[in-house]
């Protein structure tokens, strides 16, 4: 449900890996859902959600996490007993109360986070090959069915990710570390800037600040929804800033360059170790 960036992909790239099942998209825009099924993203379009969903084995939720509460109830009386329901939300807590209240008996839900993805949107950037090699969190919970469980990440698998799975708490808060607070100061960094300044940026500024490019319904939504989180990683994050400002006098330049190589290393040993598990010997 939802076919932009995320749900376009899914759709390519469930044909790509051969899965024998029929696509149905359901978006607000006709336009859009035009251009999927030219792409060969859908097989079918639906302007209703509760329509796209009848006689589905399988629903992915794909719309900003905003939307959810609204969709599940609509969709709801429209599933089928035993149908599975993911989503590909940044946030999760919310998500997966909001689903096990909605469908009770229903459908089975199965909370899931791609950690893919880009500051484009729109369905003419899907990809098939957007999940390869990349991480598929999976939030299950007491309730969760366990058939299910097992079915999605099947299925995240066989789009190439390597799942892993966090309780919702958990989720939320090392995710908003790694997502959530980067986009938050990538937005700052730009809004920070003048006007002069913006004039002479280059290639470093761009890659720093790329992410603050997406839409920004869709990260109200998330930061919203993650409020708590997000603003216990500001304060660590100030915390670091607070560091730096106190290494800004001539007498601390040897600290400031060990503070400096740290970072560096640390970040060297995260690459290091992504490029490991992506290419693993």
């Amino acid at each position: 449900m939802g076919v932009g960036l995320l749900g376009g992909s899914i759709g390519l790239a469930v044909k790509a890996a051969g899965i024998e099942c029929r696509v149905i998209g359901y978006g607000h825009r006709r336009a859009t859902l035009d251009s999927a099924l030219e792409m060969g993203v859908i097989d079918e379009a639906r302007e209703k959600p509760e329509d796209a969903v009848v006689d589905s084995d399988w629903v992915i939720l794909c719309t900003p996490v905003g939307l959810f509460e609204a969709l599940l109830k609509q969709i709801a009386p429209a599933l089928a007993p035993g149908t599975i329901v993911t989503d590909v939300g940044s946030t999760k807590r919310s998500v997966v109360t909001i689903a096990e209240s909605a469908l009770q008996q229903s459908a089975h839900f199965v909370g899931s986070h791609p950690m893919a993805g880009s500051e484009k949107r729109g369905v003419e950037f899907a990809r098939a090959d957007l999940f390869k090699g990349a991480r598929c969190i999976l939030t299950p919970t007491a309730q969760t069915d366990p058939a299910a469980l097992r079915s999605v990440d099947e299925f995240w698998q066989a789009l190439g990710m390597r799942t892993v799975q966090l309780m919702p708490d958990d989720h939320d808060r090392l995710v908003c570390d790694i997502s959530h607070l980067p986009h938050s100061v990538a937005a700052a960094l730009v809004a920070m800037q003048q006007d002069e300044a913006l004039a002479l940026a280059g290639g470093g500024f761009l890659d720093t600040t790329r992410v603050a490019g997406g839409d920004g319904g869709l990260w109200r939504d998330i930061l919203l929804d993650n409020r708590d989180n997000v603003a216990a990683s500001l304060k660590r994050f100030r915390g670091e800033l607070d560091e730096l400002l106190g290494m800004l006098q001539p007498d601390q330049g040897e600290r400031l360059r060990q503070w400096l190589d740290a970072a560096a290393q640390r970040r060297a040993h995260l690459l290091a170790t992504k490029l490991k598990e992506l290419h693993p010997e």
